[in-house]
Order: C-alpha cells, then structure tokens, then sequence
C-alpha cells in the first residue's frame, strides 16, 4: 500500500505543474479566440503546434526513456548516461533547429502560410529548447526531485500566460488607443499588429528560454561527449520508442494537420478550411481535461514502474493502478461532456459550432491513456519493437479514416477516426499483452464504467435546455448520481478506507476531550 500511495503522491504533485498548467493555457483560449474572432487566423497556430509535438520526438528519439531506463539499471553510472543522451540531443536539436530556420520561406510556401517565415523559426527554436531540456527534467524525475520539476515548469506556465496577456491584450489595446495612449510610443516598438497570432509563439519561446536559468543546476556535470559504443546500446533501446512515440502521434495529430487539406471547399457554408481548422483546433483544446490527467499520471508512472520492475507484485500493483485509471478518466468524461454548454461560453460564438466533436475526442484520450497504462508490458520485458507494431497499426488507421471520413463528415470525421484508432491500439496491446506479461485487469469493470458512462452522455444529450440556470443544476445532479452508483458499485474498496478514516477521527475527538 505504501508503494501505491507514493504512485498517488506523485502522480498529485506531477498533476499540479501539469493540470495548473494546462488549466492556465486553456485560460488563454478565451483570450485568443476573442481577440482572433476569425477562425481562420488561428489555423496557423493549430497546424505549427501540431507539427511541434511530431518534431520534438525526432529531436529526443526516445532517448527521455532510454535515460529512466539505464539510470534505474545503474544508478552509479548516472551522470555518463546523463551526459551520453543529453549530448545526442544537444547535437540533434542545434543542427536541426538551424536546418529549419535556413529553409523558412520554403517550408511556409510548402505548407500554404506565406510570409509566415519569422513564426516557423520561432517555433524551430521552442522545439530545440524543449528537447534539450527533456533530458534534465527527466533527470529530476529519476532523482525524486519532484517539486523542482514542478516550480519549474509552473513558473514557465505563469510566464507564458502573462506574455499572452502582455502582447495580445495589453500592448494591443495600448497601440489601438483603448487606454494609457502615452505609452504608446513605447509599445510601438515592441508590437506590431502584423505579427498578430504569432506572439502566441513568441510567448512560448521567450518563456522556454527561461528554463536555462531556472534549471541550471539540472545541468551539474554535464560533459558534452560522443561515447559511441554506448550512445548505439542507447539509440538501440530508444529508437523503437521513438518509432513508437511517432506513430502514436500520427494518432494525435493528423486531424489538424491533415482536415484544412482533405477537407472540400464548401462542406461547410460560409467557412473556409482555415475557418474549419481553426474552430476544430480550439475545440479540441476542450479534451485537454482528459489529456492532462493522462500526462500527469505518465510524468509520475514511468520512472516508477521501472523501479518496480523486478518487485513480483508489480502486475497486480499495475491492475489496480489502471482500474482506478480508468475510474478517474471516466468521470472526467462525463463531467466535461455534461457541462460544455458552460465550457463552450469559454469560445467566441464563431467557435462554438464544434463542440460535438469534444465526448469523442475525450473518449479517445481515455483508450489512449489506458493503452499507456497497459503498454508498460512491453517496456519492462524489453519488447520495445511491438509497441511500434501495435502504433503503427494505430496510424495506419487513423490516416486511413481521416482521408476517407474528412472529405464526407469534416471535423466529425477527425474524431471518428482518432478513437477508432484508439480502441484498436488498446484491444491489440492487451491482448499481446496477456501472452507476454500477464496482469490481472478487471476489465469487466472498466468497460462497464464506460458503456454507462457512454449512455449517460448520449442520453443527456438528447434533452436540450436553452436556459443555461436549468442546464447546470440538471447536469450537476445527473453528474452527482453517476458518481454515487459509482460509490455503490465500489463500496467494497472504500470501506477499509472509510473505517480508518472514521478510527482517525475517533482518535482525534478522544484526544481533544482529554486535553478539555
């Protein structure tokens, strides 16, 4: 049980950075899609976004996993692995990083976004800071430093927000005449209404360059060398994971990169694609509830299911840790998909209109959070290469069904597509899964959970309440309900729980009688 509760523990901790986080950056959504009122000019910052998260796993190549790997297998050889996989990602990240800023003005004609040049070299360099600092931050985890990896990383969130607030709202308003006309001269030469969306990249570079300093004792005795023997047993465990990391990532992110081009001109009146790229990239921020419950719990799981590796009590600990998995993520599904008629005031009006597409992008995080969980098998025994098996069928998938279902059912089709691939990676991996490394899942239990909590969503959905103060209370109650047959269904396990936390009270009062 103490092993299970450190997991929790972490898992909380690592959960502040990234649900304060994400929750501070959704806060930016209102910002921006207010004061870009037209979809369109936000297509840019969907698509280049998407194209970051495919460029940082081909500048770290899995190396953030190797680096848990062997520094776990020999905690005395820490400091070479560090120095050995931070030098590999050094040397990727500066080489590729100038690649890109010199072939700007081709890569924005290639994509359709001319004149955009200084926007793609920004977002060169917050991928090549980013992968460089993956390592460090990977070596906080290994080392239990948790709350530096979190200082840090909310540091750089509250930053990145005040730099959006900044430009966007501050310095626009001042250089349109809203208030304090006499800075204007100064804000002048800072702002210009040309760069538009692209402070949004510029925030986000200026506040990554900040780890530098924030961080500079994560660097301590780093060496830059090229040890290649040992950089090749590195790549030879890593590169199968990157193989995997981008396949899973084609999963991720081929609907926004893919839907401005597959989508026919005119499916949706009055919109051009870029409009349609726009609504569909910031309702999908809507599922980042889902995304960051997952992202918290994988930042605490890897470094700890790795050292739990030889325990034999680790695939029951992993079946009990993925049903409670599964319980969280199912009621962060029904809570969002209850309430968008309240999230969705969050958008401009002119973006609201893709709200449907959020339970099924929700769904999808939740199998691909359980198919993180039960993919450790394949990670602790070594079997590295059918993880890429199984993602690569999964992006096969989803590129398949992206280009056959965008062209008839638009965005709809996109998250169509992304949750068919993700139950068929989930259902693959189990099921390899039971060969190689058997765990005793209840998955009577999860897909009970997510059949009801399916039909709750759907059936709540067929009711519409215009009236917003009805809407909330009625959602609020069916919400409450789902949670107590919840409680109902697993009084089993909370009862222990209940009893010491009553015999703790109990013990409180008495003590407090005796001192009275």
């Amino acid at each position: 049980m103490s092993v299970f509760k450190k997991l929790a523990g972490d898992t909380a901790l690592y959960g502040v950075s990234t649900i304060l986080g994400r929750m501070l950056n959704y806060a930016l959504v209102p910002l921006h899609t207010y004061v870009f009122r037209r979809p369109g000019e936000l297509a840019s910052n969907v698509e280049f976004y998407s194209y970051v998260a495919v460029l940082l796993v081909l500048y770290t190549l899995g190396l953030e996993t190797a680096f848990f790997r062997f520094a776990a297998r020999k905690p005395e050889d820490r400091i070479n692995v560090f120095n050995d996989t931070l030098s590999i990602v050094l040397a990727i990240s500066v080489l590729a990083t100038t690649a890109i800023i010199l072939l700007a003005p081709q890569i924005t004609q290639a994509l359709g976004y001319p004149g955009q040049e200084m926007f793609v070299s920004w977002v060169a360099l917050i991928v090549g800071i980013d992968a460089v600092m993956a390592i460090p931050f990977a070596r906080l985890r290994v080392e239990n430093k948790t709350k530096r990896f979190v200082k840090a990383r909310l540091l750089n969130i509250f930053i990145v927000v005040g730099l959006n607030v900044f430009f966007l709202l501050f310095c626009r308003d001042i250089y349109t005449g809203k208030y304090l006309t006499f800075l204007r001269p100064a804000v002048s030469l800072i702002y210009y209404p040309s760069i538009g969306p692209g402070y949004i990249f510029l925030a986000n570079l200026l506040a990554n360059a900040t780890y530098f300093v924030l961080l500079r004792d994560a660097f301590a005795g780093f060496r830059f060398r090229l040890d290649w023997p040992q950089i090749r047993v590195l790549l030879l465990y890593a590169f199968p994971l990157m193989l995997t990391s981008l396949a899973g990532l084609v999963n991720n992110v081929t609907d926004r990169l893919a839907l401005r081009h597959w989508l026919p001109e005119g499916l949706y009146p009055h919109l051009t694609n870029k409009d349609v790229l726009g609504i569909y990239g910031n309702c999908y921020k809507l599922s980042v509830f889902m995304a960051l419950a997952i992202q918290s719990f994988k930042f605490a799981a890897d470094p700890f299911f790795f050292s739990q590796a030889e325990d034999k009590n680790a695939p029951d600990l992993l079946a009990r840790v993925t049903k409670w998995f599964v319980i969280v993520c199912v009621l962060i599904w029904v809570g969002v998909s209850l309430n968008l008629d309240v999230l969705g005031l969050f958008l401009s009006p002119a973006y609201r209109q893709g709200l449907d597409v959020v339970p099924l992008l929700l769904l999808g995080n939740l199998f691909l959070g359980v198919y993180y969980n039960i993919a450790f098998w394949f990670k602790l025994s070594d079997k590295t290469a059918y993880g890429t098996f199984i993602t690569v069928i999964g992006a096969i998938v989803t590129v398949v069904l992206n280009m056959t279902l965008i062209p008839v059912m638009g965005y709809i089709g996109c998250a169509v597509a992304f949750l068919a691939s993700s139950i068929i990676m989930t259902i693959i991996c189990y099921v390899q899964g039971e060969k190689h490394y058997p765990v005793p899942y209840d998955v009577k239990s999860a897909l009970g959970y997510i059949v009801s909590a399916g039909l709750l969503i759907y059936l709540a959905w067929q009711i519409k309440i215009d009236n917003i103060w009805v809407a909330i209370p009625y959602h609020l109650l069916l919400l409450l309900l789902y949670i107590g047959a919840m409680l109902v269904v697993e009084r089993k396990t909370f009862q222990p729980v209940w009893a010491k936390l009553t015999a703790r009270l109990r013990k409180g009062e008495k003590g407090l009688g005796q001192k009275v």
